[in-house]
């Protein structure tokens, strides 16, 4: 699986997933399977690649819906996300942020004990923001969905968004 279709499935994933939480009374659970259904239908995904990005998909909605303080303006969102949002490229992040929204209300009904703690690992796909590389310290940043590389400091393999 290339880099790009990876991305290209996250971005779909974030679209269907907006749609269907946002014409439905789904339960994110549910919305999410929705979504990756759609998605497999629109980009040919394995299913493989479709719970993987799925996953990570979750893993960025839920940290923005823990996020300290809620990302509600222009500002909040640019210290969130560690620099300027005017330098995003191509992302519908008007929806991934809905999303974290909703999720906030619904993250303490869902039951993700098991998935709480979603490590960043290199070459993974995440959306935009900023990360530390939890081996040395190093900060890398995204400004659209990207494949998470190895630290180019020192090669380490674990991140966490800052």
């Amino acid at each position: 699986m290339t880099e790009n279709k990876l991305i290209e499935i996250y971005n779909a994933i974030v679209k269907h997933l907006h749609e269907a939480l946002d014409n439905t009374a789904h339960s994110l659970a549910e919305a999410l399977e929705i979504a990756k259904q759609k998605t497999a239908e629109s980009t040919g995904a394995s299913q493989k690649d479709l719970d993987k990005t799925g996953d990570a998909v979750m893993r960025d909605i839920e940290h923005a819906a823990q996020h300290e303080q809620p990302v509600q303006d222009e500002e909040s969102l640019t210290e969130w996300l560690k620099f300027d949002i005017e330098l995003l490229e191509n992302f519908a992040f008007d929806a991934f942020m809905e999303l974290a929204d909703k999720t906030r209300v619904q993250l303490a009904k869902l039951d993700y004990e098991a998935k709480q703690y979603h490590p960043y690992q290199s070459g993974d796909v995440t959306g935009p923001g900023s990360f530390t590389c939890n081996q040395c310290g190093k900060v890398i940043a995204f400004k659209r969905p990207s494949i998470i590389p190895d630290c180019p400091n020192c090669g380490g393999k674990t991140f966490s968004r800052i």
